[in-house]
């Protein structure tokens, strides 16, 4: 889909992914403008000093649970991404609350807002946590996904078209294991922890999920969740990939973690297509046709006892693959 001339805002666009994905179009593409919509001035500050001052780029201080500030900064806008989220699994399991107003009521004002404001499409960003959730976090996305897939329902014929990205931990981004692993390496510890040493994950690089998003809003019906096929690792491998011939100190699952990831469960593969380099889960529509889908990208559906799950993976990222890797981060 061709950006240039588009009017995008980005919730949470201070975080990880919003970067990189304002970084990515504005190199591309030009957008007649990019609003970036969160609620931490320092973090907006931050990121004015390295964008340039002048062009598409405008600020909005303002927070997803807020319709009323949403429904003002999406006034003449043409597309969302929603990347804004309480994510931290251990933080959402003690503050059960700020997780369900953010993610979820969240989740509500936008569908509500972009309905009302006349948004052409919203791709809000998933995780795997949401497939089978145990945790907080998870069932909040998981809600959260739902709350989009129905907002096609909501809007009217040629109106709003709401999609789901769902896909794995992000190698290298605010939160994830690897900045904590390198500054342990870089002070001289030759002993990383390990909550679990069976432990395995799906893994994408941020530009590869910034680039997933911008093909899956190119490519969106309204409905879809879409779901990458990514590599898994053992956190293991990590380990040594950033410090080689490290100990391990195993310190035992955090609360509401799981061991291994799942992105499909078993119970959704009978609304699963494969699509080559990545799945499709459809929406239980009536007027909804996979047809397009499988005619265009040449795919089928999954085997009814399919399960995409980082422990079952045929795809593995070896210690020196992930070593090139995180050099390039």
């Amino acid at each position: 889909m061709n950006l240039s001339g588009k009017s995008i805002l980005i919730t949470g666009a201070t975080g990880s992914f919003g970067q990189k994905f304002i970084r990515t179009i504005l190199e591309r593409y030009e957008p007649s403008r990019v609003i970036v919509y969160s609620r931490d001035e320092l973090k907006q500050h931050n990121m004015q000093q390295s964008l340039p001052q002048i062009g598409p780029m405008r600020y909005f201080i303002g927070d997803v649970r807020d319709e009323s500030r949403l429904e003002m900064a999406l006034r003449g806008v043409d597309l969302i991404i929603h990347a804004a989220a309480l994510k931290q699994v251990p933080a959402a399991e003690y503050n059960p609350f700020e997780c369900v107003r953010t993610n979820i009521h969240g989740a509500e004002n936008i569908v509500n807002a972009a309905i009302r404001t006349g948004v052409e499409r919203v791709i809000a960003l998933s995780t795997d946590k949401a497939a089978n959730p145990i945790n907080l976090y998870g069932a909040t996305k998981l809600a959260s996904d739902k709350i989009f897939i129905a907002g096609n329902n909501l809007s009217p014929t040629g109106g709003t078209k709401f999609s789901v990205v769902r896909y794995g931990n992000v190698l290298g981004s605010r939160g994830s294991v690897l900045p904590f692993f390198n500054k342990l390496a870089e002070a001289g510890e030759t002993t990383l922890p390990i909550t679990d040493e069976r432990m395995t994950r799906f893994w994408i690089t941020l530009q590869q999920g910034v680039d997933f998003v911008l093909g899956s809003l190119d490519r969106m019906h309204g409905g879809e969740i879409f779901i990458p096929k990514l590599p898994s690792m053992r956190i293991t491998d990590l380990a040594e990939a950033v410090l080689p011939g490290c100990k391990h100190k195993v310190i035992g699952i955090r609360p509401g973690e799981k061991l291994h990831e799942v992105m499909i469960p078993l119970e959704e593969a009978r609304v699963t297509l494969e699509l080559g380099n990545q799945y499709l889960i459809e929406p239980a529509f009536s007027f909804w046709s996979s047809e397009n889908y499988l005619d265009q990208h040449n795919g089928s559906r999954v085997d009814e006892n399919f399960e995409y799950s980082s422990n079952t993976n045929k795809d593995w990222i070896s210690t020196e693959e992930l070593r090139e890797i995180i050099a390039k981060i």
